[in-house]
């Protein structure tokens, strides 16, 4: 058993003793070999000088005299900034944004110039930051403070068309800039929260009058028209009572004269009419008087004496009419 352990074992060093060459051959060979994960590109040199790219999957290179120098990631990254700007009426502006960046596409010369345009990823980022910085800084402190709120599609616009150039002969693209957040000192904060509220309550107040005008007019032209309303009635009303005077008095005029010849005819005193209209009269005061105090002697003597002064005022009528006639007529 130990015999056959030693033949095999010299075997196998006569083996590789034999074909060492062989080994060495195989051992370069596969140290060439490298991969290249889907999203990069590797870049390849010789000599430190550039060669040629790698694309993903199995890639090959000169042993001893190829290295992958590095690989470069297609993929889209972001990156978040914290930075301060002062408008044109020196109030500071703190903005929080998210940036996002990539490789403008895969072909030689741009991965190229990515490869080698800068040290490290560090010094890119670093120069990609302050640059994007420095535009928005230069922009903002064109504007004032009232107007920078409403300006971050203004903002996103102008860093876009002032770095796509500067991004460009990187090998970069700016895919997209967003502007999360735009805060003020607390002081400024307060005095333009102070102007707002301002703002608010003189646009409720005029609100309020333009509403208390708009009532007053239309309870004004409301009055008015009722007014009118109630004049036309009251006008209506009263045609209405004239016109029922006159011919309650015509009734009563009638009614009188024939009761007055009935009563010839029958031997009567005419009085009796005269009597029966007092007591009509008394009976109305009370059943429409509603409350009001009228002082009238009901008695019969009390309507002798009211019926001779009515009859002397008719008296004292009929004679100054007759005395004007006479004048008339002498003239």
């Amino acid at each position: 058993m130990i015999l056959l352990q030693d033949n095999n074992g010299g075997a196998m060093f006569n083996f590789i003793a034999n074909y060492w060459w062989l080994l060495v051959l195989l051992v370069i060979i596969f140290s060439g070999l490298f991969t290249v994960n889907q999203g990069y590109v590797g870049v390849i040199t010789m000599f430190g000088k550039y060669r040629r790219p790698a694309r993903p999957g199995l890639n090959f290179k000169i042993p001893l005299l190829e290295q992958v120098y590095k690989k470069v990631s297609i993929q889209n990254r972001s990156v978040e900034m914290e930075f301060q700007a002062v408008t044109q009426d020196q109030a500071n502006v703190y903005f929080k944004s998210m940036l996002l960046y990539s490789v403008q596409n895969a072909d030689e010369e741009t991965i190229k110039r990515v490869a080698f345009k800068f040290i490290a990823e560090r010094d890119l980022m670093q120069a990609l930051v302050r640059t994007i910085e420095g535009n928005i800084r230069s922009y903002v402190a064109t504007r004032k403070q009232a107007e920078v709120l409403g300006l971050r599609k203004e903002i996103v616009e102008y860093v876009k068309i002032e770095i796509d150039q500067t991004l460009e002969s990187w090998g970069y693209h700016l895919q997209d800039l967003q502007i999360n957040d735009i805060t003020f000192d607390k002081v400024i904060l307060d005095s333009m929260s102070k102007v707002v509220a301002s703002n608010n309550l003189k646009a409720a107040a005029e609100n309020e009058g333009q509403a208390t005008l708009i009532t007053k007019t239309k309870n004004a032209e409301a009055e008015g028209n009722a007014i009118k309303i109630a004049a036309e009635a009251e006008r209506e009303a009263a045609r209405l009572r004239g016109q029922g005077v006159a011919l309650f008095r015509k009734e009563v005029a009638a009614g009188m004269t024939e009761a007055a010849e009935q009563m010839k005819q029958a031997n009567l005193d005419t009085n009796v009419i005269l009597f029966s209209m007092w007591t009509e009269a008394v009976k109305n005061f009370a059943e429409y008087g509603k409350g009001n105090v009228i002082f009238l002697d009901g008695s019969p003597d009390g309507m002798e004496k009211t019926m001779k002064q009515i009859q002397a005022l008719m008296i004292k009528q009929a004679g100054t009419s007759s005395y004007s006639q006479g004048v008339d007529i002498q003239s």
